[in-house]
């Protein structure tokens, strides 16, 4: 991926993780210092999300699978494994199925879902874009500022957002209103994005957020069809981006799935 902006620390085998529509590398924070005494762990910014230019192709799975292919290659990653949430997930699951990664771990995947659970999914997610776009910011500061109004501003998106900082509201809320790669990877999610598998040849963790309110947990026969022999995991207690919800649950689901 050129010019991707990415961090890396901590020691052992290697670990990507992958964020979601919207969001940036820092949705990882809470759980790499977890990580990192175990993982050699690098958090990258996808293509117009977070400090990461655009790129004019395409924001669809085929492109996304060769250019990690390429960042692979350009950072010395010989088939590491792969985590990723919502978005992330999906394209970790398509990475498993590729063959480019020695396991997967998806939160939350996106590309599992009925037509009627995207149309919704993909409308709270620019309801989200607008909101965040066109508040005003001394609003949202004012908002960001107490438990009540972190829980307005992104309570779809976590189940305990009063943990997050009021800082780091503000600053997910620009990167949301401001990601150039937002509307072109909706509009290829629109069109596509319907992953049907399967994964098979590396360990396939899938771990649902249970108080996920933007995907609806599919049912454990069609996540068979997807990854036949995945270990299939609840996050109590978690919403849709679980990692602040309880890092050290996730940390533990990372792993174990990134185990060996």
């Amino acid at each position: 991926m050129d010019e991707v902006v990415f961090t890396r620390t901590g020691r052992g085998e290697p670990l990507v993780l992958i964020h979601g529509v919207g969001h940036r590398r820092q949705a990882w924070d809470p759980v790499v210092p977890l990580l990192a005494p175990h993982r050699d762990v690098i958090a990258v910014d996808l293509p117009g999300f977070g400090e990461s230019p655009p790129h004019d192709g395409i924001y669809g799975i085929d492109t996304a699978l060769a250019a990690f292919a390429k960042f692979f290659a350009e950072v010395g990653l010989d088939r590491p494994h792969v985590a990723g949430n919502s978005l992330g997930g999906l394209l970790s699951l398509a990475l498993g199925e590729a063959g480019l990664v020695r396991s997967v771990t998806a939160l939350s995947p996106a590309g599992l879902w009925t037509p009627q659970q995207q149309r919704y999914a993909l409308g709270v997610l620019r309801a989200h874009r607008q909101a965040a776009k066109y508040l005003p910011e001394r609003l949202t500061a004012r908002l960001a500022a107490g438990k009540v109004g972190r829980t307005l501003i992104a309570g779809m998106i976590f189940d305990k957002p009063w943990l997050l900082s009021p800082e780091r509201i503000m600053e997910d809320a620009q990167a949301f209103a401001t990601a150039p790669g937002f509307l072109p990877t909706l509009a290829e999610a629109k069109g596509g994005f319907h992953f049907e598998g399967p994964v098979t040849g590396v360990p396939v963790t899938i771990a649902w957020a249970a108080r996920d309110r933007i995907l609806a947990r599919p049912k454990a026969d069609y996540l068979r069809r997807v990854a036949p022999e995945a270990e299939l995991l609840l996050l109590r207690g978690c919403g849709h981006v679980p990692m602040s919800d309880d890092p050290e649950l996730v940390a533990k689901v990372l792993l174990d799935g990134s185990h060996g």
